[in-house]
């Protein structure tokens, strides 16, 4: 049997001989209901939306109030309608710098935005050893690599590369040209604390980007002067799990630390692309002493979140995850940013699938499955409300049986030429040839659920783009399903596409393309449908 038959073969039998049933009530999701929704949720009056705002409070209400008025289920702790969990904000404390003495020069006093600056995760405390560098800082087991074997970097600060192996290689290991989670700082920040690093400094891929780098306007942009209109957050419950200074070094400053393996940084930069790992590299003749300040806020954060309870008796302990984010990036003085398509389309499609559900469980046509309705905030800020949902879940992980995001529904694609780096990796196209596209992202982890999405579509006729899963956009990790994803959990993220008006003033109600917008929330419905009742799960490729 050829792989290929075979792979069809899998894919067949899991869709099986079950009948493509039409989702019940789905004629109920109407344009016009998600119009009205829409003009409310992205009107000036919301004030864009910016988490930790009196609008984006507001828009939590709405949602809260909307899931109680369809009779569905509070899961949230204590029976409410959400679910809480902390963001971490940081300044910069007053006391930041760092001392290299070296046998054969004069100590070395470094200076805070010029030769370093702290990161804003980092934890405020002093580290004081020797140096070793460890390639990119990455340990995954599931990769087979290990940049920081056995006990080499143990009461070390160790220096380590930005982003990942293979980065330009679109069959990297590493999730291909899609940044993987690994490469995230406060990831290798804690791999390299767990391994028993004292402290750890990045520097940037000098092999991979060879442009010039001005470091001082990058410490500026990372520690402005002045307070910005935008906060930036993080998850609390990963920040507060590191315990060592983490900073960002000069290029400048880091070929003057491994001068002594006599390899320059380009060098040592292009052996850390091995497969597999490096085996971390003793920087010899330098001690450093590293004293960090910055410190920590905590903002109080909320998902909203609802359940319609599944009829089988063993299945309704399986859950389906249908969500869409509320949040946006607020407004600046009279301008603002209503976040029409981004994702106000989103989020009044989940409200038509939760009520389609509520209304066809009226009728006494429940799912098998459980679905839970998500309305995630703060992803504008990091994907961080679908972030501590995946750390902290109201059911089983393992119990989870598939996730559908909707994240800019309402738009046709639209990629101008001279975009700019918003579109970088995207093909040159016209609003006029996308009137009938969406955007599926995911098939490629799962041969079953792209199978699935496509039957779904019979009875829509929307067509589907399925190009962007391993691209240098990175679309496929700037949206929710992204951590779940990660966890293993098939997936998938529709998504009409980028376009001028993206993060803009213009992205209005206005501008949403109602009619096909309409027939994206009867394709999850119909999909998520199919999902809730079926007798199999469907799985990642084994590849995944």
């Amino acid at each position: 049997m050829s792989l290929r038959f075979a792979i069809a073969f899998v894919v067949l039998g899991f869709i099986g001989v079950q009948t493509q049933e039409r989702a019940p009530k789905i004629d109920t999701i109407l344009e016009k209901d998600l119009r009205a929704d829409l003009f409310f949720l992205a009107s000036d009056a919301m004030r864009g939306r910016l988490a930790g705002t009196p609008e984006n409070k507001l828009a939590a209400e709405w949602i809260k109030a909307r899931f109680e008025r369809l009779g569905l289920k509070p899961v949230g702790p204590n029976g409410s309608f959400y679910h809480p969990f902390d963001l971490t904000t940081a300044t910069l404390g007053n006391d930041n710098h760092m001392e290299v003495a070296s046998e054969m020069s004069p100590t070395l006093h470094l200076r805070s935005g010029k030769d370093f600056y702290p990161l804003r995760f980092s934890a405020s405390g002093e580290a004081k050893g020797a140096l070793v560098f460890a390639g990119f800082g990455i340990t995954s087991p599931a990769r087979f690599h290990d940049d920081l074997k056995n006990d080499a970097v143990k009461n070390k600060i160790v220096l380590v590369l930005d982003h990942e192996p293979g980065e330009n290689d679109p069959e990297s290991v590493f999730d291909g040209v899609v940044r993987s989670e690994a490469s995230d700082q406060l990831h290798k920040t804690l791999f390299a604390q767990d391994r028993g690093a004292l402290g750890i400094l990045f520097v940037k891929d000098v092999h991979n980007h060879r442009e010039p780098t001005n470091f001082d306007a990058a410490a500026e942009a990372y520690w402005p002067s002045e307070s910005t209109r935008i906060g930036r957050f993080a998850l609390a419950s990963q920040v507060d799990r590191v315990r060592i200074p983490a900073v960002q070094i000069s290029p400048v400053l880091a070929r003057f630390l491994v001068e002594g393996t006599n390899k320059t940084l380009d060098e040592l930069a292009e052996t850390s692309e091995a497969d597999g790992g490096i085996t971390p590299v003793s920087l010899p003749g330098s001690q450093m002493s590293l004293v960090v300040s910055v410190e920590r806020h905590t903002l109080p954060d909320r998902n909203v979140v609802a359940v319609i309870e599944g009829a089988d008796p063993k299945l309704k302990d399986e859950w389906i995850i249908v969500c869409a984010h509320y949040d946006h990036n607020g407004a600046d003085g009279d301008q603002v940013f209503n976040g029409a398509d981004d994702d106000g389309s989103g989020t009044v499609g989940l409200l038509e699938i939760a009520e389609a559900y509520a209304l066809a469980a009226q009728a006494g046509q429940r799912p098998r499955r459980t679905v839970l309705f998500a309305a995630w905030n703060s992803e504008e800020r990091g994907l961080l409300g679908a972030r501590a949902y995946a750390e902290r879940p109201l059911w089983p992980l393992n119990q989870t049986v598939a996730v559908l995001n909707m994240d800019m529904i309402g738009r046709n694609e639209e990629v101008p030429i001279g975009g700019g780096r918003r579109f970088r990796g995207l093909e040159i196209q016209t609003s006029e040839s996308n009137q009938n596209t969406v955007n599926v992202m995911g098939t490629t982890w799962s041969a079953q659920m792209k199978a699935m999405v496509e039957t779904a579509n019979e009875g829509i006729l929307l067509q589907l783009k399925q190009d962007y899963d391993n691209n240098a956009s990175n679309l496929v990790r700037r949206s929710d399903q992204w951590p779940f994803l990660q966890r293993g959990i098939p997936a998938l993220f529709f998504h009409t596409g980028l376009h001028p008006d993206y993060h803009t003033i213009y992205d209005v109600p206005e501008k949403i393309n109602y009619p096909k917008m309409t027939k994206v929330v009867r394709l999850v419905y119909q999909t998520s449908w199919d999902l809730a009742k079926m007798d199999g799960r469907p799985q990642l490729n084994s590849s995944r």
